[in-house]
């Protein structure tokens, strides 16, 4: 049988800094953008641990580094430790509003105040309105902006995309105020998207890349249990060489 991804190009960049490893090199594999996202195909390519930013499907392609390892939940076997349950009673005040993934100033206004406050040393400072509508502004119909509020405030947003099979977490930015701190607004924005899918009938959530030794990736670690693509099997043992990289 002919399948569609037989009919696709992808191409390789240059070897350029890896933001996540800073000793590193990285290659990075991605689709030919020329050819419009299509659902079923972006589908198929997730359970092949491609990603989406903005308009371009991709995934890590290192020749000497294999650290980067796609995560998912499987939704229906999802067991929260006491602190997540704890996020997930402490947050049932919010009103959950699901939105196309158009720009809104006020969504803006909340990543830019996120990254100046969380992120003023990543690769994302300085926030700038066309960084943002290029990577998280699409009119994919099965892209959405989910907007966590409390009393008419925004609290968060939570980049998602609908897929024929889960969901995939593309982003997440929240009010950076301290007062919100106890929520674990990042943790919420998981679970919400865990229970999400059940309702659907959908089988995972994809978390994106996980690194062993990344500490900014320790979170996806929460959420139990969790499967791990090794090769081109989903398995829910750590891969031996993250171990011991």
């Amino acid at each position: 049988m002919h399948s569609p991804l037989q009919d696709l190009r992808f191409f390789l960049t240059e070897p350029h800094d890896c933001s996540y490893l800073g000793a590193h090199e990285a290659t990075t594999l991605f689709m030919d953008p020329h050819i419009p996202v299509d659902h079923e195909m972006y589908s198929a390519l997730t359970l092949m641990g491609f990603r989406r930013s903005g308009t371009h499907l991709y995934r890590p392609h290192c020749q000497e580094c294999n650290a980067c390892v796609s995560v998912r939940v499987p939704v229906n076997d999802y067991a929260p430790d006491r602190s997540l349950r704890r996020t997930e009673r402490d947050n049932q005040d919010l009103v959950v509003i699901e939105r196309p993934a158009l720009f809104d100033e006020e969504h803006y206004a909340l990543y830019e105040r996120y990254i100046t406050v969380r992120h003023s040393d990543g690769e994302m400072y300085p926030p700038a309105i066309e960084q943002y509508r290029v990577f998280l502004s699409t009119a994919h119909d099965f892209s959405r902006l989910v907007e966590f509020r409390l009393n008419g405030h925004l609290l968060a947003v939570a980049a998602v995309d609908f897929l024929t099979h889960g969901l995939s977490a593309i982003y997440t930015f929240f009010d950076p105020d301290e007062a919100y701190r106890s929520r674990s607004l990042g943790s919420w924005a998981v679970i919400w998207q865990i229970r999400r899918a059940q309702s659907l009938g959908l089988e995972h959530v994809y978390l994106g890349y996980w690194i062993n030794e990344s500490q900014k990736m320790d979170y996806k670690q929460r959420f139990k249990p969790l499967e791990y693509l090794q090769g081109h099997r989903w398995r829910r043992s750590i891969p031996i060489e993250q171990m011991h990289h």
